[in-house]
């Protein structure tokens, strides 16, 4: 890819984004209204990219693909020229507005303009404006220069065209992109991540396990099949003959189970008590190396699952 990509925002998501699409080749220019933000980000890029290298996940040197980012002190410099623009501003839907207005005026006709928003639905900040063909919802995973899942969500007005170019950029810049046929709030992985952690909670709070043996039944359980097969696969390959032989095996239990989960309030005397468990386990100064140790986690298996799919072609 050699396009030239405008990211609005260089926060934490903003300069993931700029790490994939520099990683792929492509020109980024990085804007951000808070001048320290800009100041500051090529140090913290630098170090990202050369976790990359340490784990051999990109051919070409840290300050090779460092130097395809530029960061630029103004929102029209950030546009100019640019195929696709991925906002990365705060999540209020004002804000999300008011920026969609300045890049609808400031893009060219052809740039496609996506939110990494994780809740609003592009129709709340896109209707009537001129080029709201072009917008949609480009939302990520964090951090996406290692999960690669992006989930495009249009507003039933925005073109297929312009679907279909993003899903092209996207899939080239080596992410997942996977495409909602209608708008929802939280759209796919956030609803189905909130339904494990609405189970999570009221398992927590009605006594059964601690926090840190539910934590286990993910990483140590499910999250090791869900790390290369999603549940479909999952329940297809956990009986003899397929789905309807599982579903005809479980799901009446499955049923009965459902019928007696309850949303979960998110109380705050229940996430104090999440809370105190959780700082027993890692104390608050320690979260920003834990994040870090996370992330060189999923590069490791990144790695891993690279070498498997090069074995299996």
């Amino acid at each position: 890819m050699n396009e030239r990509i405008a990211i609005v925002g260089a926060g934490l998501i903003g300069r993931a984004w700029a790490i994939v699409f520099a990683r792929a080749g492509c020109q980024v220019r990085l804007y951000d209204a808070d001048p320290h933000a800009l100041a500051t980000c090529l140090q913290l890029l630098l170090e990202n990219i050369s976790d990359l290298a340490h784990h051999g996940l990109i051919d070409e040197t840290p300050v090779e693909v460092l130097a395809r980012i530029t960061p630029v002190p103004t929102l029209a410099e950030a546009v100019d020229g640019a195929v696709l623009v991925q906002e990365n501003i705060r999540e209020t839907v004002e804000a999300k507005r008011a920026i969609f207005a300045e890049l609808d005026q400031m893009a060219a006709p052809g740039t496609i303009l996506a939110s990494s928003t994780s809740w609003l639905m592009a129709s709340e900040f896109s209707e009537g404006l001129p080029g709201r063909h072009r917008i949609m919802v480009g939302h990520p995973v964090n951090p996406p220069y290692l999960v690669p899942l992006v989930e495009i969500a249009p507003a039933s007005w925005t073109s297929t065209e312009a679907v279909q170019r993003a899903h092209e950029l996207y899939s080239r810049a080596g992410q997942s992109p996977v495409l909602l046929k209608k708008e929802i709030t939280g759209f796919l992985l956030n609803r189905i991540q909130g339904a494990v952690l609405n189970e999570a909670l009221n398992l927590y709070a009605d006594g059964y396990a601690s926090v840190q043996d539910l934590d286990k039944v993910l990483k140590d359980g499910l999250g090791l099949r869900w790390s290369f097969m999603g549940p479909f696969e999952t329940i297809d390959l956990n009986a003899p003959k397929g789905v309807i032989d599982y579903a005809q095996r479980y799901g009446p239990t499955y049923r009965s189970v459902a019928q007696a989960q309850l949303p979960n309030e998110w109380d705050p005397a229940l996430l104090a008590r999440v809370e105190a468990e959780r700082r027993t386990e890692l104390s608050a100064p320690q979260l920003a190396e834990r994040a870090r140790w996370r992330d060189n986690r999923l590069m490791a298996l990144v790695a891993h699952k690279r070498q498997q799919a090069g074995n299996d072609s």
